[in-house]
């Protein structure tokens, strides 16, 4: 599994906790979590992390590979360059259209905004401003749509306690500016692999149209839409999540034994 931009492996426990059939390995991503930071952050750089994980590990040509939000571009490009080294693709809240265009462009200008400050004031005052409570609280309330209180104090918790653990600011900014500009829609019509989208029905980075004509352009697509839910399947509805990942990875396998 391949977390999103700012998250660590903590942000996918409770899908992993879920999935009990299956062996699941999480890497903290290059500069975030307890990993260090790479000399470039491009998503090429992102899909060879992926690549050494897979070696480094020795993982087989049946390993499922799933990425969530940033990491859905990630696992898009690793797949497109080594089809042949796993089996299916599952992609949770993908990226499915530029954020540089359409009604959310101003956001993510705004956001990169945020960004290239926080790396360009003085070491405290650019740490203290990309570590913000504040900051963090309001992506929990921006990106959550579930009602359940308790949910919304574990996403906000689960926010406050790891979305500040990058390794320098200027590889955060970086590795910021190359997930707005990019999307899994650029290399859709290559991905080879058996793909699912569970995708939400809610969410502010990919609406329902337009995961749709994702799905139409990858060759061999499955969407599934989950009710109600926001960008933070994984925290909101991952029993929703695993249930939908058992089933098409299960109608996958009978596939391919009869």
């Amino acid at each position: 599994m391949v977390h999103g931009f700012r998250g660590d492996h903590h942000g996918l426990l409770r899908l992993v906790e879920e999935l009990r059939a299956y062996s699941v390995i999480v890497p903290d991503l290059p500069g975030f979590g307890q990993s260090e930071a790479m000399d470039r952050n491009s998503v090429e750089d992102y899909a060879s992390f992926v690549l050494e994980s897979f070696r480094v590990l020795a993982l087989a040509a049946d390993t499922v590979l799933l990425g969530h939000s940033f990491g859905s571009i990630v696992c898009s490009r690793f797949a497109v360059e080594y089809p042949r080294l796993f089996s299916e693709l599952i992609l949770v809240n993908p990226i499915c259209e530029p954020a540089l265009q359409g009604p959310g462009r101003i956001a993510s200008k705004a956001a990169e905004f945020y960004y290239a400050a926080g790396a360009a004031l003085p070491e405290r005052a650019g740490s203290s401003l990309l570590r913000s409570v504040l900051v963090a609280r309001g992506m929990s309330w921006m990106m959550a749509k579930t009602n359940h209180r308790e949910t919304r104090r574990y996403i906000h918790g689960q926010h406050l306690a790891y979305f500040g653990k990058f390794a320098n600011r200027t590889a955060l900014l970086e590795t910021f500016r190359t997930s707005i500009s990019n999307d899994v829609l650029q290399v859709a019509s290559q991905l080879l692999n058996p793909v699912l989208l569970v995708v939400a029905e809610k969410d502010d980075l990919g609406s329902v149209p337009a995961q749709r004509r994702l799905a139409e352009v990858i060759p061999d697509s499955t969407l599934r839409v989950i009710a109600g839910v926001g960008h933070l399947i994984h925290y909101e509805t991952p029993g929703v999540a695993a249930e939908l990942i058992n089933e098409f990875l299960s109608g996958r396998h009978q596939c391919t034994l009869s």
